[in-house]
C-alpha cells in the first residue's frame, strides 16, 4: 500500500572469497541501472555474473529506500513458482484472491527497490513475464537480472560480461599483477599453499594458465586448488593433455564454453570415485544442504567396499573414465557408507567443487550451478541412478519434514522455521519429483500435507495451496492422505479470503476422514470448518461449534496444535461476544497447555487472545503485558498475521487508554506489515472492528494532520522496536527529540561514519575479510574498526554489535546510542 516505511535490510548473498577487480563492469553496471529499470548481465556459465550482480548490487543499494531482494532460481525448475520466489524474497505474503504475479506487483507498486533475480536461463519465460509485469505496473521498481540469454524485453539493457583478461604469455610481464585473471590464480593459490604470489619465475606459466583457460574465473579456481599437489607448469601440462583427448588434436580448437567444460572435467576426473559418485549424487539436490542431508542421499542402504580395477591397482576406478587402454567403459558406481560420504564432501570442498558456507544449524554446502550441471550428467550415464537418488532425496526430505511436524508443538519452532526456510528448495524438488514422477503421486500429497503448519504459520499459504492442488489432482484415490490434504487445502483457502472453497474441501475432508474411521484428521477438518464460521462472521455458530470440540477434548492422534487452537477460537468468540471472564479462562487452560510443552505459536495466540478478553474487560494492564509477550513470540516465528493483528490490537489498548498518539504510531506499524499481507484488510469484519474503531477515534483526538504524522513515524519503526515502546500517558508532556550534543555528555556514543558502516556490515552477518572486500580496504584495517567499535560501545563480541545495531537503526548512521548499561 503506499507509503509504506524504507526498507532498510538487504539480502545480498554473502561473499566467502575476495572479489576480484571488475571496475569497468561495476562502473557499466551502475551507469546502466541509473538510466534503465531492466538491466541484464549476460555471458557463459562460470564468468563471474552472479558475484558481479551482488556487488552491483551492493553499490547501489542506497539509492533504493525500500531494499535489495535476491531472488535465487538456481535451485527451482517450476515456472509457476517464480513469482512466489520472488514475493518470498520480497518477505510478502499474499492472502488475496489475484493471482500471484498481479499480487505481487499490486503489493510493490509505490516502493522503490531492485530485485536481483540470478540464473534465468533455465525459466527465462517466466523471467522475462515477471519483468514484464513489474515494469508495466510499478514506477520505482528495478531489476537486475543474470542469465547467460537475454531475456528479450524491449526495455531490457544488456551488460555482456567478459572472460578475465589475460597478458600475452610470450609478451612483457612487468606489470602482470595488474591483471585480473593472474590475481585471481593467485588468490586461490594461496590458500592452499600459503605464501604462494606471482614472481619473475612463476608469471609466464600462470599467464600461460589464464590463458588456456580463456580468462574463466570458475575454470582458473578449480584449476588453482590443485596447486595443493602440483606445480604450475604441472598443472599447465596435465590441463593441456585433457584438452587434447577432448578436441583430439591442437588445444587451440577448443571453444570458450567447451573450455570450461573441460576445467570442470579434469577435475572430475581428479577426483577419487567415492567423490565422483557423490557429487553426481549430490546434484539433485537443489540450493544449499546439510551433511545430513548429503549422507541421506548419496549413502547406500547395503554398502560394500569401493571396487578398484584389475589394469591400473590402487587407482580408484571412475564411471564413465577411460582407462589406460583408451575404451570408455562405464561402470556401476559403488555402494558408499556415511562415512566414505563425510570423506567425500571434505574431498569435495577441499577441490572447490562444494562451496562451505553457515547456515541454520551448522554448516551447509552448496554446489555452483555449472557444476550441478556436470552432476547430473554424470548420474545420468548409469540407467536408474538419477531417479534413485531423487527417490532417496524425497524420503528424506520427508522423514524430515514428519520430524519437524512431531516437533512442532515444543519448544523449538523458532529453530523449526529457519530449518524450513533453508531447505525450501529441496523440499520444492522433493514435491515436483513425487508429482512428475510416475507411481509417487501419494507419496507428494503425504509430503504437502504434512507440512501443513509451514504452509500456514510461516507465511506460505499461497505455495502450499498450489502444491496440494497438484496432488489431490494426481492422487485422487479415498486415502487418510487425500483427507489429511482436503482440510489443509481448506485451511489455506480460508486463510486467502476463499471461504466458499475452504468450506467445500474442508466438508469432504471431514466426511472422507469418517468413512475410513481416521478420528484425528476429522478433528482436523472440524476445526477448519469451525474457523471458516468464525471468519466469515458467524460468532454464535463458531462460539456453538468450538464449545463441542473443547468439551470433546483432543482425540488421539490430533496434533496439539490444532487442539490448542480449538481453545483459541473459542475464546475468541467469547470475547468479541462479550464473555470476557469466560474468554480469560478458556486462554488460561490453554496457556497451561502450551506451557507443558514450552510451546510458543499457538501461545502467542493465546496470548493476544488473553489480551483482547483484558481489554473488554477494562483491565489494560494486564491486556498491554499479554499483546507485548505475543507480539514477541510472534516475531520469533515470524508469524506475519499475527504481528499485524497484535499490532493494532496494541494499538487499540493505547488508544483505551488515552495515548492517541502512541495509538496511531502503533497502527503505523501495522500498515508496514499488512502492506507486505495484502493490499486490502485481512480477516473477517469482526476481526477488523478493532483496527477500525482505533483509527476513528485517534483521528477525532488528534485531528487529521497530527494523526497521520504519527502514523508515519510508526511505519518506519520495525515491530521489533514498537514490542518495547511504552505508550505515552495523557497529559504528560512529551520527551524533546535529542538534538546534536557533544561527545559523551550523556553517555552517546559517536561512531565515524565508516564504523558505522563496518557496523551494519557486522550486523548483516560479515566477516572481517567480507567488510574489507565490501568497502574496499585492507583486512587489517577492517578488524581495527571493529575493534575500535567493540571498544566504544563496551562489548566483547561481535553478536552484540549485531543485536545493537538491528535494535536501533536511526536515520542519522554517525549518532547512535548506546544501549543501557554500557558506557
Amino acid at each position: 500500500m503506499g507509503g509504506s516505511a524504507p526498507r532498510q535490510d538487504h539480502h545480498l548473498p554473502a561473499e566467502t572469497t575476495s572479489f576480484v577487480d571488475r571496475r569497468g563492469e561495476l562502473t557499466q553496471g551502475r551507469e546502466l541501472l541509473a538510466r534503465a529499470r531492466l538491466v541484464t548481465l549476460t555471458g557463459p556459465g562460470g564468468v563471474g555474473k552472479t558475484r558481479l550482480a551482488g556487488r552491483i548490487a551492493a553499490r547501489v543499494r542506497r539509492a533504493f529506500p525500500d531494499g535489495v531482494r535476491y531472488v535465487h532460481l538456481s535451485g527451482l525448475h517450476d515456472p509457476a513458482l517464480v513469482p512466489l520466489a520472488a514475493a518470498d524474497a520480497l518477505g510478502l505474503h499474499d492472502r488475496s484472491a489475484q493471482s500471484p504475479l498481479d499480487a505481487l506487483v499490486e503489493q510493490v507498486r509505490t516502493r522503490r527497490l531492485l530485485l536481483v533475480v540470478d540464473n534465468c536461463e533455465h525459466l527465462a519465460d517466466a523471467c522475462a513475464r515477471l519483468a514484464a509485469a513489474l515494469l508495466h505496473g510499478t514506477e520505482g521498481v528495478r531489476i537486475l537480472a543474470t542469465s547467460r540469454h537475454r531475456l528479450g524485453l524491449t526495455e531490457e539493457h544488456l551488460l555482456e560480461v567478459r572472460p578475465l583478461p589475460v597478458p600475452d604469455p610470450d609478451g612483457d610481464l612487468s606489470a602482470a599483477e595488474g591483471y585480473p585473471a593472474l590475481t585471481l590464480f593467485a588468490d586461490r593459490a594461496a590458500a592452499v599453499v600459503p605464501g604462494f604470489r606471482l614472481t619473475p619465475a612463476n608469471r609466464a606459466s600462470v599467464a600461460r594458465l589464464c590463458h588456456r583457460l580463456d580468462g574463466l574465473p570458475l575454470a582458473i579456481e578449480l584449476a588453482a586448488v590443485r596447486m595443493r599437489v602440483l606445480d604450475v607448469d604441472q598443472l599447465l601440462d596435465r590441463l593441456d593433455d585433457r584438452y587434447r583427448f577432448l578436441t583430439t588434436g591442437s588445444p587451440a580448437a577448443l571453444p570458450r564454453h567447451q573450455t570450461l567444460r573441460a576445467a570442470v572435467a579434469w577435475s572430475h576426473d581428479l577426483c577419487t570415485l567415492p567423490e565422483q559418485t557423490v557429487w553426481a549424487r549430490l546434484s539433485v539436490l537443489a540450493g544449499s544442504f546439510d551433511l545430513e542431508t548429503a549422507e541421506a542421499v548419496c549413502a547406500d542402504p547395503t554398502p560394500e567396499p569401493v571396487p578398484r580395477p584389475a589394469d591400473r591397482p590402487g587407482t580408484p576406478l571412475r564411471p564413465g573414465a577411460a582407462p589406460a587402454g583408451g575404451t570408455l567403459t562405464l561402470l556401476p558406481p559403488p555402494r558408499l557408507r556415511t562415512d566414505d560420504v563425510l570423506e567425500a564432501v571434505a574431498g569435495l570442498v577441499d577441490k572447490s567443487v562444494l562451496c562451505r558456507e553457515t547456515g541454520p544449524g551448522g554448516v551447509r554446502y552448496r554446489l555452483l550451478d555449472t557444476l550441478r550441471q556436470y552432476g547430473r550428467e554424470q548420474l545420468r550415464r548409469v540407467a536408474g541412478q538419477e531417479e534413485a537418488a531423487r527417490r532417496r532425496q524425497r524420503d528424506w526430505m520427508a522423514r524430515r519434514a514428519e520430524t519437524w511436524e512431531r516437533g512442532w508443538f515444543g519448544p523449538g519452532q523458532p529453530e523449526t522455521v529457519a530449518r524450513l526456510r533453508a531447505d525450501r528448495d529441496n523440499l520444492r524438488a522433493a514435491l515436483d519429483f513425487s508429482l512428475s514422477a510416475p507411481g509417487e503421486a501419494l507419496a507428494g500429497l503425504r509430503l504437502a500435507g504434512t507440512l501443513w503448519f509451514h504452509w500456514h504459520a510461516c507465511g506460505a499459504s499461497r505455495e502450499g495451496l498450489y502444491w496440494l492442488d497438484r496432488a489431490l489432482t494426481a492422487a485422487p484415490g479415498p486415502t487418510p492422505e487425500r483427507a489429511r490434504g482436503l482440510w489443509v487445502a481448506g485451511l489455506l483457502a480460508a486463510a486467502n479470503r476463499d471461504f466458499p472453497r475452504g468450506r467445500r474441501h474442508a466438508t469432504e475432508a471431514l466426511a472422507l476422514a469418517r468413512t475410513l474411521g481416521d478420528d484425528a484428521e476429522a478433528a482436523h477438518a472440524e476445526y477448519v470448518i469451525g474457523v471458516i464460521r468464525l471468519f466469515g462472521d458467524d460468532l454464535p455458530g463458531a462460539l456453538r461449534h468450538f464449545e463441542t470440540t473443547v468439551a470433546r477434548g483432543p482425540v488421539p492422534g490430533q496434533h496439539l496444535s490444532l487442539a490448542g487452537l480449538d481453545q483459541v477460537e473459542l475464546a475468541c468468540a467469547l470475547a468479541y461476544l462479550g464473555e470476557a471472564e469466560r474468554a480469560v479462562d478458556v486462554c488460561e487452560d490453554a496457556l497451561r497447555l502450551c506451557e507443558r510443552h514450552g510451546e510458543q505459536w499457538v501461545r502467542s495466540y493465546v496470548l493476544r487472545i488473553l489480551a483482547l478478553a483484558h481489554t473488554v474487560r477494562g483491565d489494560r494492564t494486564r491486556a498491554e503485558r499479554h499483546a507485548r509477550e505475543a507480539l514477541r513470540l510472534k516475531l520469533a516465528v515470524h508469524d506475519v498475521i499475527g504481528i499485524a493483528l497484535t499490532l493494532d490490537l496494541l494499538a487499540s489498548i493505547a488508544a483505551a487508554g488515552g495515548s492517541h498518539e502512541h495509538a496511531a504510531v502503533l497502527l503505523g506499524g501495522a500498515d508496514r506489515v499488512w502492506a507486505d499481507i495484502d493490499t486490502g484488510r485481512w480477516g473477517s469484519h469482526t476481526l477488523n472492528s478493532v483496527r477500525r474503531d482505533v483509527e476513528e477515534r485517534a483521528v477525532r483526538a488528534l485531528g487529521p494532520e497530527a494523526f497521520e504524522r504519527a502514523r508515519r513515524r510508526g511505519r518506519a519503526l520495525p515491530a521489533a522496536e514498537l514490542a518495547g515502546r511504552e505508550p505515552q500517558e495523557p497529559g504528560r508532556p512529551r520527551p524533546a527529540e535529542p538534538g546534536p550534543l557533544p561527545p559523551h555528555d550523556d553517555g552517546t556514543v559517536r561512531l565515524t561514519r565508516r564504523e558505522t558502516e563496518v557496523a551494519q556490515l557486522v550486523a548483516e552477518g560479515l566477516a572481517n575479510q567480507q567488510i574489507a572486500d565490501r568497502l574496499v580496504i585492507a583486512r587489517r584495517t577492517a578488524e581495527g574498526h571493529v575493534e575500535r567499535i567493540l571498544g566504544k560501545l563496551g562489548f566483547s563480541n561481535r553478536s552484540q554489535i549485531a543485536a545493537w545495531v538491528t535494535a536501533r537503526r536511526c536515520p542519522d548512521p554517525a549518532r547512535i546510542h548506546p544501549p543501557e548499561g554500557t558506557t
